[in-house]
């Protein structure tokens, strides 16, 4: 499905199903690097079984043209615009990583266009080191690779890991790589910097009021669930799920993931 936000074709993979402004809306937002296909394996679940889904291509991402945003708050604005444009008056936001901050933001910009908010594999600050800034900025293949490694729980998953012949780590890197290739105006290095400048975490959480969920992986290396104890403190009636994997959880554990995400979002249209 193809929008139109501020100028601009805004790509949403709907899970095969012809979207229904009628029915519930759960709108998935991809992290630094990726696009909606890292959602593949929970969002088809989604749209069979009675939500809208709306899994975006941020801009410079995927299929959405425009350039990449440089800020959080602008990748938010961007997210209620994609929710004007496709008749969406209320939905739950399910972001990973930095789109966990887009989401969180969006909820603090617009409260009442939130239904509920799911927050997978993140954490406030999202500071980013000082090497692996310069390395996004000047060698992005580098920079792939390292945060590849970082993001899994294991180099050697299985090759039935999640299915036959699928490979969770060959995967993720080909993504990013393609990426880089459809967008070479520093995309990795964008997004890293939105993540690393964003600001207004701890605000945002204070004032959140919809329901919440925190879902963390346990051998997380980029978000370490230890390093979440802001966000938690502040949105206190949110509700953690640990799952055992890495960053990339949606691959690693697609069935927990997908339980977890689904059961919240359920229980936030009842």
């Amino acid at each position: 499905m193809i929008v139109t936000v501020h100028g601009h074709d805004a790509y949403c993979y709907t899970g095969g199903k012809p979207f229904d402004p009628a029915r519930p809306s759960a709108v998935f937002i991809h992290g630094a690097q990726n696009d909606h296909s890292v959602w593949c394996l929970q969002t088809r679940y989604f749209a069979h079984h009675g939500f809208n889904v709306l899994a975006v291509d941020l801009p410079g991402h995927g299929r959405s043209k425009g350039a990449a945003l440089p800020s959080v708050e602008a990748m938010a604005s961007w997210i209620l615009a994609v929710l004007d444009a496709a008749g969406v008056d209320k939905a739950v936001l399910i972001g990973h990583s930095m789109g966990s901050l887009i989401a969180l933001e969006a909820a603090f910009a617009a409260p009442a266009r939130v239904r509920a908010l799911a927050m997978v594999g993140t954490t406030y600050p999202m500071k980013v080191s000082d090497a692996l800034l310069t390395s996004a900025r000047d060698n992005e293949a580098a920079a792939i690779d390292m945060v590849n490694i970082f993001s899994h729980s294991s180099m050697a998953q299985k090759p039935s890991c999640p299915g036959p012949g699928f490979y969770a780590m060959g995967g993720a890197r080909r993504l990013m790589q393609r990426m880089s290739a459809i967008n070479p105006q520093q995309l990795f290095y964008t997004d890293f910097y939105a993540c690393n400048a964003y600001a207004n975490g701890e605000a945002a959480a204070a004032s959140v009021r919809c329901p919440v969920l925190f879902l963390f992986g346990a051998k997380d290396m980029m978000t370490p669930p230890r390093s979440t104890r802001a966000l938690t403190a502040a949105i206190t009636h949110g509700k953690v799920i640990e799952v055992d994997a890495g960053h990339q959880m949606m691959a690693e554990q697609p069935d927990a993931v997908l339980d977890a995400l689904f059961a919240f979002a359920s229980g936030s249209v009842a």
